[in-house]
């Protein structure tokens, strides 16, 4: 499994959220690959899962099943909630 962590230029928000994601994994035992990217380049990219805030999940065409939003970055739980709501950890 692959997942796209993605904000707007990516390098800041998006490597932030790559490692929380990462950490949230890992105490769950899922095995993935989360890579972090821009908006732009996540658009064409071959991830399972695309993980971003909501304002940039607008910018996807409508109804892409890869999109996952995350509203702060930096809250595992929040994260966590996310990951089990879209099946990825249970």
């Amino acid at each position: 499994m692959k997942i796209l962590a993605v904000c707007g230029v990516g390098m800041g928000s998006s490597l932030i959220l790559r490692m929380n994601i990462e950490a949230v994994l890992r105490e769950s035992g899922v095995e993935a690959t989360v890579e972090h990217s821009d908006v732009t380049g996540a658009k064409g990219a071959d991830a399972d899962y695309i993980a971003t805030s909501k304002d940039l999940a607008d910018t996807f065409p409508a109804g892409d099943e890869r999109i996952i939003v995350i509203n702060n970055f930096i809250d595992k739980n929040e994260i966590k909630e996310v990951l089990v709501q879209a099946g990825i950890i249970k």
